[in-house]
């Protein structure tokens, strides 16, 4: 099968298959006895139909040819190293690179090249040892043809021996090709799951962004307008040339507050847009969102170098919710516990309903820290925060307040309970209209009498 221009990685492989194919046909036995006792059974072939698989790019009359030259060349070197004439161990030879050129040839036929090597196993194993057979049976009849005289006729015996031979060899060599390839596949699934839970949890913690931005617009409209009023009321007043100069400052800081907002807005609709899209692909079992949750946390709990056990209890059978949004809030909740507990503890996470009522209850539990009572009612206050960094700088305070926004935002509620001691508890209800994916829209039917004369049908 030739499926386009050679690459430098196909030469490669060309070259490393001249070099592997020779010797892979050291380790070898020798079934037969007499005229045809120099006929030999390796690894060579199994190795070589690797090769003619992978190599593609190549006709295959022609990988068969570099082949069989290979090996040829490679024994007819091995004879004069340990002594013998050169002329008569290149003839001794020659055989070898029938078999691999006769191999090859079957390989070459128009009935396999028109069809995929991934979804033809069976054809390729059918091939295979069609293709051994009549390789090993045009060595031996090259064999023969050099050596002119045979005291021992090929026989029906030898033939089925050839025949064992060829399929213990093909379904080797194939399904070591087919489990490599499986195992490629795999690998190749995993680094897909990997990175779209990465771009699953990137895009979640877009939506705390977008409040932030939402937050920061509405601040920055404030900050404007109050700008303006005050020049309004310098101009008013002003009555030496200083005042009007302070008039005016106070303005350009006003427009320059306003272009700052302006930019904020191209960019908060910009977020706005990737967050509110409605794709299949935006849904996800809540067994799966909590999975992937409890994946990133503790990833997080260990690069703070806290001991945190994490689990979950969500039924098997829920509806799919919307995985950005819900992981925005659970991401959050989970953060602010792990950040919470000074060194071990335990996070629990518990999901029912979501099917009967229409209401989502999720429960999150952890120990090893509290809150007190009195500080209950602050936690959702915006920027309350008990967090300092390295540096003493305190937290933006904006994750809870986002959690309880975008709580009320869907239309639920949110609670949170500690018993002063070693536990804290949360409790959401979220209605599930909002989290679930909708329903596709049905085909509508064009009534009969609508159809325009000239339309074609």
């Amino acid at each position: 099968m030739n499926d386009g221009k050679p690459t430098r990685q196909d030469w490669l492989v060309l070259l490393f298959m001249i070099i592997l194919v020779p010797l892979a046909g050291e380790p070898k036995m020798h079934p037969f006895s007499g005229d045809f006792a120099n006929f030999r059974v390796s690894f060579g072939s199994p190795v070589f139909l690797l090769f003619l698989i992978w190599l593609s790019t190549f006709p295959r009359l022609f990988t068969g040819a570099v082949a069989g030259a290979a090996v040829m060349l490679f024994r007819t070197g091995l004879d004069v190293f340990y002594g013998d004439d050169i002329l008569l161990a290149f003839i001794e030879h020659i055989p070898n690179f029938f078999y691999y050129f006769v191999y090859a040839l079957f390989f070459a036929l128009p009935q396999l090249s028109r069809k995929s090597i991934y979804e033809q196993a069976l054809g390729i194993a059918f091939w295979a040892i069609i293709a051994e057979v009549f390789a090993s049976v045009g060595e031996l009849a090259a064999m023969n043809a050099i050596a002119y005289q045979q005291s021992e006729t090929f026989t029906i015996g030898m033939l089925v021996r050839l025949i064992l031979i060829a399929i213990l060899r093909c379904f080797f060599i194939l399904s070591f090709f087919f489990l490599f390839q499986l195992y490629n596949t795999e690998m190749r699934l995993t680094r897909k799951t990997k990175e779209k839970d990465r771009l699953t949890m990137l895009i979640a913690g877009l939506y705390e962004e977008v409040f932030e931005l939402k937050c920061s617009l509405q601040s920055g409209e404030a900050v404007t307008h109050d700008c303006y009023n005050v020049y309004v009321q310098l101009k008013d007043s002003a009555q030496t040339p200083e005042d009007e100069a302070l008039a005016n400052e106070v303005l350009r800081i006003a427009g320059q507050c306003h272009d700052i907002k302006k930019n904020q807005q191209r960019i908060y609709a910009g977020l706005q847009e990737l967050t509110q899209n409605r794709r299949v692909d935006d849904y996800m079992s809540p067994d799966k969102i909590a999975r992937l949750m409890i994946h990133t946390q503790k990833k997080y709990a260990r690069s703070l170098g806290k001991e945190i056990h994490f689990s979950s209890h969500v039924p098997a059978g829920l509806p799919p919710l919307h995985a950005f949004m819900l992981l925005s809030i659970l991401n959050n909740l989970v953060a602010n516990a792990v950040e919470a507990i000074p060194c071990r503890g335990t996070i629990t996470l518990t999901i029912v309903g979501g099917t009967g009522d229409g209401r989502l209850k999720i429960t999150l539990k952890n120990t090893g820290s509290f809150i007190s009572p009195r500080r209950l009612e602050q936690v959702f206050t915006p920027g309350y925060t008990t967090k300092f960094d390295s540096t003493g700088k305190a937290s933006s305070g904006v994750g809870l307040t986002y959690v309880k926004h975008q709580t009320e935002t869907l239309g639920g509620t949110i609670e949170l309970t500690s018993d002063g001691k070693d536990k804290v508890i949360c409790h959401l209800d979220l209605p599930c209209q909002k989290l679930h994916k909708p329903a596709a829209p049905a085909p509508t039917e064009t009534p009969p009498n609508t159809i325009n004369k000239g339309e074609p049908l």
